[in-house]
């Protein structure tokens, strides 16, 4: 008899490895049953059956084994169940079980989702199986009968479930078998077809190949990571495109996301079918010439040629996108057959077309997936083709390209009313990052891209030098705000001269927002968005005529935090999110405070230094609020208090801390960026900028500035962010005589203090 083990470590992938675990474990299954049930009386009472996953054969490694034990009215029933379960626990494997009689399960059957659908696909293991059949048989005809309820019960479930999920096409870390478009959605189609659902063959050879894809992907990922886990992260997706055989990773996620799409549409359609929206209705409601609105589907008319008018894509999309219905089935097909890659320059009014469209925001998403489908969008805009599916192998995006830019505009969309060109910020937010798909800088291919796309639009010379600003420049403000000192007249004046007009702040002001929502939960939030508006506000001023040094920008420090200083003593006073520290101005200190926020676990985003003619120094710190609670800061301030003393032994006690850190799940397949300093003294206009990107460590922010202390220098301004695996830490230094560095040989050894710092 083969065993599980050999099974997992085999040659088979996929179905078969799952068909062969399946088969390996009824022969184990069988002889347990066999053993418990030797002193049964009436071998015709008792039965043992396969269900879920299991019942289906698509047993995987880690899958949890599913079996319902059933009974009439045996009295030693739970011996013989116990006799059973205990050898499979013993042997390590996770089992999901009941004991019923035929009447109970039919019961349960007619009140819990889970019990029905797993006995659809239920098969007879051991015992009597004109018993199991019964069971099976009876459990069946109760799902084809009430199909109708459970099935709307199904799609309410897997709504809910994807709000949490995702979608597997166009998530970086997509969960194989919960997101939608994996194969949980391939099961609900299964039972769906129990219950009287009719898919055509095409959309049945479908499923069955996207069901293999996805389901050799979650066995590799399960012999891969020796565990159960349906998440594909980033670090594993080199392993299991390389046991797979996938050229590579980005290989491996392509095809993940085909099977997703197609998994996604048939689904959709399927429960459109099943589904349709209340107000549909069988009379047409005109809605543009040769298309209408009938049952809830946007149709063109019988006598209308796709190929006679290739703008008519666009014009049937925004429609569907309006009235929040689909594009009906066979009007979708006759469009990706018939229309053809437009013309050179564009068909007047098409660019006007596009931007209605775009302006939709979150409704027209689900239209461009409908578009894709059929390879519509590459027909109007071949450039999209290579960021199809496109993964971003950084720590930041959630999603991949495609989708990415589908949200971005979206959110755009959203925020149209607070800018004046809305049409160009949803032309920006849709090509900002249209160069991914392409070797080199993708900002610098995507503003070559675009001198060529704009002109083929149709638009005029003004616009599209704006949106080419808006791609050029699209992280310019999230960098500055979050790397920069706000207050310092430099990195104002750097701003207005790249933006140059109040008209692209705005756009690029909007458009940041919409990039970085669409990006991820870690890129925006209120500390960010404050900076970006700090940021913005005082450009605004500078571009508005105003002197750039007319306004005391700095906010650090305030009333209060003078206050303290004049006290000539230390003192500590803290915020939910922030510490400020007073004390004598010392060479390190800075270092110090840094060092006690690493030791008490928590994540530096920006601080502020500031010392004055009387010998005292003020620093305040903004951290990363954990998501367990507030922090409890009386502890901290304490120890800041006492390593201000010299009290504490502060690289004892981080060197203790990092022997026990546990480093955080890598967020990225990619090596990290090498580890690099950056020294300018044209940045600001009183202070040299250090700029440095190292990998993420614990204590790296206190050994750097310690670092800096070490070589003479004042900190009085610092930004700290984490990008997954990375930091990139910005210091605004000045020497002890409160200069620029500008000796070579002092920078050097700057540089070099900080690399070995930082190793």
């Amino acid at each position: 008899m083969t065993t599980r083990a050999e099974v997992i470590v085999g040659p088979l992938r996929g179905g078969a490895l799952c068909e062969a675990l399946s088969d390996a474990t009824d022969d184990f299954l069988r002889a347990l049953y066999a053993e418990a049930t030797k002193q049964l009386k009436n071998a015709d009472d008792v039965a043992l059956i396969a269900v879920g996953g299991y019942g289906r054969r698509e047993l995987a490694p880690f899958s949890d084994l599913d079996v319902l034990l059933v009974h009439r009215g045996v009295k030693n029933i739970d011996e013989i169940a116990s006799l059973m379960w205990y050898p499979i626990w013993d042997a390590g494997l996770k089992l999901g079980h009941a004991v019923r009689t035929p009447k109970e399960t039919l019961q349960i059957c007619a009140t819990d989702l889970d019990t029905a659908t797993a006995l659809v696909t239920a098969r007879h293991l051991a015992g009597s199986e004109l018993l199991a059949q019964e069971v099976i048989g009876s459990a069946r005809d109760a799902w084809r009968q009430r199909g109708r309820t459970w099935l709307v019960n199904l799609h309410e479930r897997m709504q809910e479930r994807y709000v949490t999920s995702g979608e597997v096409a166009f998530l970086l870390e997509p969960n194989i078998k919960e997101s939608l478009g994996g194969l949980r959605d391939i099961h609900a189609l299964w039972w769906a077809i129990e219950a009287g659902l009719v898919l055509t063959s095409q959309d049945a050879d479908a499923l069955k190949k996207c069901n293999e894809t996805l389901l050799q992907v979650r066995v590799a990922l399960h012999q891969h990571t020796n565990r159960v886990g349906d998440v594909l992260h980033l670090e594993e997706q080199i392993p299991v495109a390389a046991a797979l055989e996938y050229t590579n990773d980005d290989a491996l996620m392509s095809a993940i996301a085909v099977a997703g799409q197609q998994v996604a549409w048939i689904s959709d359609e399927a429960w459109s079918q099943l589904d349709p929206p209340a107000s549909a209705s069988p009379v047409p409601q005109g809605i543009a010439s040769g298309v209408a609105l009938v049952n809830g589907e946007i149709r063109l008319a019988d006598d209308i040629d796709p190929a006679d008018d290739p703008t008519l894509v666009l014009r049937v999309a925004t429609a569907a996108a309006r009235h929040h219905a689909r594009i009906d089935r066979d009007s979708l097909n006759r469009l990706g057959e018939r229309t053809q890659v437009w013309p050179d320059p564009w068909p007047a009014g098409a660019s006007d077309d596009l931007v209605s469209l775009l302006l939709e925001g979150d409704a027209a998403i689900a239209v461009f997936k409908a578009l894709d489908q059929r390879n519509l969008i590459v027909k109007v805009l071949p450039e999209w083709e290579p960021n199809r599916s496109r993964p971003q192998r950084n720590a930041y995006h959630r999603y991949t390209v495609d989708r990415h830019l589908w949200q971005t505009v979206a959110n755009a969309a959203a925020l149209a009313d607070r800018v004046s060109r809305p049409d160009l910020l949803v032309l920006g937010a849709l090509f900002h990052d249209i160069g991914k798909g392409y070797p080199g800088d993708h900002t610098e291919v995507g503003v070559k891209m675009f001198a060529t796309i704009g002109v083929r639009m149709g638009l005029s010379a003004q616009d599209i030098d704006i949106v080419t600003m808006l791609i050029q420049h699209h992280l310019l403000l999230p960098d500055i705000a979050t790397r920069r000192d706000l207050s310092d007249d430099a990195t104002l004046t750097m701003v207005a001269e790249t933006v140059k007009t109040t008209l692209v702040l705005e756009l690029l002001h909007a458009l940041t927002e919409a990039d970085s929502l669409a990006t991820g939960s870690s890129a925006w939030g209120s500390w960010k968005a404050g900076l970006v508006t700090m940021l913005v506000d005082r450009v605004s001023h500078v571009l508005g005529g105003g002197d750039v040094q007319e306004v005391m920008w700095r906010l650090f420090p305030d009333a209060g935090v003078l206050e303290m200083m004049s006290a000539q003593k230390i003192a500590v006073r803290t915020t939910p999110d922030q510490i400020t520290v007073v004390s004598p101005d010392r060479p390190g200190t800075f270092s110090r405070v840094a060092g006690v926020m690493a030791l008490h676990g928590l994540d530096v985003l920006g601080a502020e230094a500031h010392s004055d003619e009387q010998g005292m120094a003020a620093s305040e710190f903004r951290v990363v609020p954990p998501t367990y609670g507030p922090i409890e800061w009386q502890p901290i301030a304490a120890d800041v208090t006492r390593v201000l003393n010299g009290e504490l032994a502060l690289d004892a006690r981080l060197a203790e801390r990092a022997a026990t850190y546990r480093a955080p799940r890598a967020t990225t397949a990619s090596a990290p960026a090498p580890l690099r300093v950056r020294i300018d003294n044209t940045a600001s206009s009183n202070a040299t900028v250090i700029e440095i990107h190292a990998p993420d460590q614990l204590g790296i922010l206190h050994r750097i500035t310690k670092a800096l202390a070490d070589c003479g220098l004042d900190i009085r301004h610092a930004r700290v962010q984490t990008l997954g695996s990375e930091v990139v830490d910005t210091f605004y230094v000045r020497t002890s005589k409160g200069t620029k560095v500008t000796d070579i040989q002092h920078q050097s050894e700057i540089e070099r203090a900080i690399l070995h710092a930082a190793v």
